[in-house]
């Protein structure tokens, strides 16, 4: 027989089938009941006539998705504007949410909430997503539920139909590029994320770049209004040329006949950018309808939505993300966490309202990490108390311009003002990071103050109670203490002025004079000796220091300049590892040359803890040897 002839078999359908189905809008209903009454989910109606950007955008989703499942749907839905909604919409979005409620009950939001707990989907044309009731909406649902608000809309009710659609299909395995294009900052480049700021906007053709990748996830943060984001010379547009301008409403330049603020063969129309999930993180990337600036046919989250995204996370008003989010967000798309749970995590710290909101259904909670606690960015203690601290040293004149101490110092305040910082706290290094290398550098500085003022004690760091105590006032409150020689002693504090003055604290004894000084959060210090030792004696002292926190405090005894030269201390300067509000003894030994002349003397114990000195002076007397 001839091979020719035996080869010859009906010709096979080749490549996946479609996932999408252009219908009109009057097959729409029947083919939305064939498509949820089908076991394998049969390709998804859409209503295309008349829509060129929606055909093009169901052409890309099928480059984007692999596949249909039915949505793990969310507790509660509403539908805003039924009736000048597609027939057959309110029957493909019913799977989406478990129970579903008349959009009258939003008159009043806070009896709606109390009626009706956890997550909650609201579904209509763009034009019905105004102040009143979604502000009332993201408010209530702030920091409450997991997922809290979910919506889903598009500039008309084809464009519902589309996001609404969307929400059945799975993106293809394949697709796993994680893409971050930020005009604002410099973040770190984690493994699995391909990160792109103003240095590759300079070398780069960031317009192929993103509209030439396939991407799971990709954020866009830069400065922006609703029509735009910028990304250096290239911008993110929001113009879709498909959609009719409304008379009457505000356009920006290209409305008017004009060329566009960049240049134009450097723009990404938004709603062609590959990717199941987009984030707009630039201010009024998606603002509600009554809020908006401009007319829908140039708005960056409508030409989102008319996209083949899934997804799309945008930004309500302003906001102040910055690199705590770029980088929270980049952990949080190689985990699979929420984007908009994660942004609005982070931001917590600084905005008391949801800048975020999402267009798309959350992933199910079996396959989504728990939202991230939010954030409050304020940094250690520590860090604050020592930021304080330099900024006395180095502002307040005590230390001259010369003083060998200025350099690391300032070296040091630079540090702690980045950390100090909401765009590098929590982001570039963790807290534990952040702890790591100030203490490393408090215990380096520490040590350079103690030796330095155990070979000059006449230091101008040492001077730090007048000085701070001229530019002081004195608190009225006074407590009343027990001086290291027994007798009663009164303990006040004079308050700084001005915010770079230190207060001081001090004790007086009517015998023994201002016996201690410290700053606020310094050791506690006392010291004890026998008031009187013989010439060629040893002087024993017990330092009692209590810290101000657990950790490493470095002590040193000193005594007047003219005595120096007829004694010797030991040891000169030491270190100990004290535990936290517990006062231990650390000893010193003072050893007096036989020819010492008898007299009255002092010596001063002094303990340095990250940065702060702490002093305590003691009398005692050098009488005749009686041997």
């Amino acid at each position: 027989m001839n091979a020719a002839l035996t080869d010859q078999r009906p010709e096979q359908p080749s490549g996946p089938a479609p996932l999408f189905r252009p219908v009109t809008r009057q097959e729409l209903p029947q083919a939305v009941r064939e498509f949820l009454d089908s076991p394998q989910l049969l390709a998804v109606p859409v209503p295309t006539e008349d829509r060129a950007d929606l055909e093009k955008s169901v052409e890309l989703a099928g480059r984007l998705y692999g596949g249909l499942r039915r949505p793990s749907p969310l507790d509660v839905g509403i539908l805003l504007g039924r009736a000048q909604l597609p027939e057959g919409l309110a029957e493909l979005a019913r799977p989406l949410a478990r129970t579903w409620v008349g959009e009258e009950e939003l008159t009043d939001v806070a009896a709606f909430r109390a009626r009706h707990s956890g997550s909650l989907l609201v579904v209509g044309c763009y034009d019905r997503l105004t102040l009143d009731p979604v502000r009332a909406l993201l408010m209530a649902t702030y920091r409450g539920p997991r997922h809290g608000l979910t919506l889903l809309s598009g500039r008309d009710g084809a464009s519902v139909v589309w996001n609404v659609a969307k929400q059945y299909a799975e993106p293809a395995l394949d697709i796993d590029a994680l893409g971050l294009f930020t005009d604002t900052d410099r973040p770190p480049r984690l493994p699995g994320v391909q990160v792109f700021d103003d240095r590759d906007f300079e070398r780069s053709d960031i317009q192929a770049e993103i509209l030439g990748t396939r991407w799971r996830r990709v954020a866009f943060q830069g400065h922006g209004k609703d029509d735009s984001v910028n990304l250096g010379e290239f911008t993110i547009c929001g113009l879709n040329d498909s959609a009719p301008a409304r008379p009457g409403l505000l356009g920006p330049r290209c409305a008017y006949g004009l060329p566009c603020y960049k240049p134009e063969d450097k723009l990404v129309p938004l709603n062609r950018v590959e990717a199941v999930e987009l984030v707009l993180s630039a201010c009024n990337s998606g603002p509600l309808a009554d809020l908006a600036l401009y007319d829908p046919k140039y708005q960056l989250l409508l030409n989102a939505l008319d996209g083949p995204a899934r997804t799309v996370v945008s930004a309500v008003s302003v906001h102040d993300s910055d690199r705590p989010e770029n980088v929270a967000w980049m952990h949080g798309a190689l985990t699979g966490a929420d984007s908009v749970d994660t942004l609005n995590a982070s931001l917590a710290g600084s905005h008391p309202y949801p800048a975020f909101m999402r267009f798309g259904l959350p992933g199910a909670p079996e396959d989504t990490p728990a939202p991230p606690a939010p954030t409050d960015h304020r940094p250690d203690p520590l860090l604050l108390t020592v930021g304080g601290r330099l900024t006395a040293y180095l502002a307040s004149g005590l230390l001259p311009h010369n003083h060998p101490l200025r350099p690391r110092l300032t070296k040091l305040a630079r540090k702690v003002d980045l950390w100090v910082a909401r765009p590098t706290h929590l982001a570039d290094q963790s807290p534990e990071q952040i702890d790591a290398s100030l203490t490393a550098d408090l215990q380096s500085l520490d040590h350079v103050i103690t030796e330095q003022v155990a070979a000059n004690p006449e230091t101008e760091l040492m001077n730090y109670p007048a000085h701070f105590g001229d530019r002081s006032s004195l608190d009225r409150q006074v407590r009343e203490v027990t001086c290291h020689c027994g007798r009663p002693a009164q303990e006040f504090t004079r308050r700084g002025l001005l915010p770079h003055v230190l207060d001081t604290t001090s004790a007086v004894c009517m015998r023994c004079g201002d016996v201690t000084f410290r700053i606020p959060d310094a050791p506690a210090l006392l010291a004890h000796a026998p008031d009187e030792v013989e010439q060629g004696g040893v002087l024993e002292v017990r330092a009692t220091v209590t810290p101000a926190r657990p950790g490493p405090v470095r002590l040193g005894l000193f005594v007047p300049s003219y005595l120096r030269e007829d004694t010797t201390v030991e040891p000169l300067t030491t270190r100990v590892r004290l535990a936290g509000g517990q006062a231990e003894e650390v000893a010193f030994r003072v050893r007096f040359a036989p020819d010492t002349a008898p007299q009255a003397y002092y010596f001063t114990v002094f303990a340095v803890q990250d940065l702060a000195v702490s002093t305590a002076r003691r009398h005692f007397g050098v009488v005749p040897r009686t041997t």
